[in-house]
């Protein structure tokens, strides 16, 4: 069995260095190369201390996949650079894995025709911890029960986006099983603008952004006399890289656009 011949955006990230070391321990994986906006023409090695020095470094995406032979394109870099990234691989025929979040509906939809042109894979995950998307499901589960929810979600001060793309998520599939309804009293109000939240569909979701954190999420469901919380917390961002694994290995098998890597998951 061939490898799997990777490019991987933003080598030089906490989440791209984390994807360079998968790359380099995973039998069957081959970095072929890395997109890095400063770099072009250098060697991996020379921008920082990576365990495959040798692969070439390339700023232009056009010019990467017309220069190497890739199967996938692997991106945790920023919604902008990822929506191009994710665009160009596919005119190339080289099957995108997006980590990035904050694409809109009309990104994901241009995402999808296009996968379906090519006819092949393309996977979009908001979060590529497998804990985090078992949370997802059991939220979707717990909402047949409990109609009333609320959810936290808590990163680290230098992400762009609120909420976060997992918060979203979560709350998409929650809308699945429960019915769009207005929660806490009829008139209440705010005396401070956004102190309940974001809203989707009557859920409130809200972002907190602080240093030392990583990524973290409760989904909080209440009734009458109980409440059940169902939280996940990522403490280094090698948590995520299962998900990506995953997520490489089962792009090359599909012929379609994926968003959330719980559609991937048995």
């Amino acid at each position: 069995m061939e490898n799997i011949r990777m490019v991987i955006a933003g080598p030089r990230g906490r989440m791209g260095s984390e994807a360079v070391k998968l790359a380099a321990e995973t039998n069957g994986f081959e970095l072929v190369a890395v997109l890095d906006r400063k770099n072009d023409g250098r060697k991996l090695g020379e921008i920082g201390h990576f365990p495959l020095p040798e692969v070439p470094v390339y700023s232009d995406i056009e010019e990467c996949l017309q220069s190497v032979k890739a199967d996938v394109l692997v991106d945790l870099t920023v919604p902008e650079a990822g929506m191009h990234h994710a665009r160009t691989a596919l005119v190339h025929n080289v099957r995108p894995v997006i980590g990035t979040t904050g694409f809109s509906t009309e990104d994901l939809e241009e995402l999808k025709e296009l996968s379906a042109e090519k006819g092949i894979g393309c996977i979009i995950a908001p979060n590529f911890a497998i804990g985090a998307i078992l949370m997802m499901k059991f939220a979707k589960m717990a909402a047949k029960y409990f109609e009333n929810v609320e959810i936290i979600e808590m990163h680290h001060d230098k992400k762009l986006d609120a909420p976060s793309g997992t918060a979203i998520k979560t709350a998409q599939l929650i809308s699945e099983e429960r019915e769009a309804r207005k929660q806490g009293h009829p008139d209440e109000k705010e005396t401070l603008p956004g102190a309940r939240g974001a809203d989707i569909e009557g859920m409130k979701i809200h972002s907190v952004r602080l240093p030392g954190l990583i990524a973290h999420q409760e989904v909080l469901f209440g009734s009458d006399g109980q409440t059940l919380k169902i939280r996940h917390d990522s403490y280094t961002r090698a948590s995520f890289m299962s998900g990506v694994k995953t997520a490489v290995e089962t792009v090359m098998k599909i012929d379609s656009f994926v968003y959330g890597l719980e559609n991937i998951m048995e």
